[in-house]
């Protein structure tokens, strides 16, 4: 079992910036897959970026790309989502989550385990 917390997130206005936060506990394995997913309301949920966590290679959604930057930090288990120059299109319901294939995927089925999910909202 992999347990992941999320934190960051809230409110901002267009253009600003925001970090979110995904800490990974319990059965961790340097050879998963970490990303980062959003649903806006009424939509489905689609993938946003994601990192291998034992080479750091990296995959970002061509709607983010340039924006977005997906992260991580080894020691403390934790893969960040950097959102700059946020569009009220980027209003969503954000989640990480771990892929134990350890391939870079964007299904969201492919995915194992999930984090709460926490609002982003930009306003205009």
């Amino acid at each position: 079992q992999v347990q992941l917390v999320e934190s960051g997130g809230g409110l901002v206005q267009a253009g600003g910036s925001l970090r979110r936060s995904c800490a990974a506990s319990g059965r961790t394995y340097r050879y998963y897959t970490m990303a980062w997913f959003r649903q806006a309301r009424g939509k489905e949920r689609v993938f946003a970026a994601a990192i291998r966590w034992g080479s750091g290679i990296t995959y970002t959604a061509d709607s983010v790309k340039g924006r977005f930057t997906i992260s991580r930090a080894n020691a403390k288990n934790t893969v960040y989502l950097q959102m700059n120059s946020l569009k009220p299109e980027d209003t969503a319901v954000y989640y990480c989550a771990v892929d134990t294939s350890g391939l870079i995927r964007r299904g969201v089925y492919e995915y194992d385990y999930w984090g709460q999910g926490t609002q982003v909202t930009v306003s205009s």
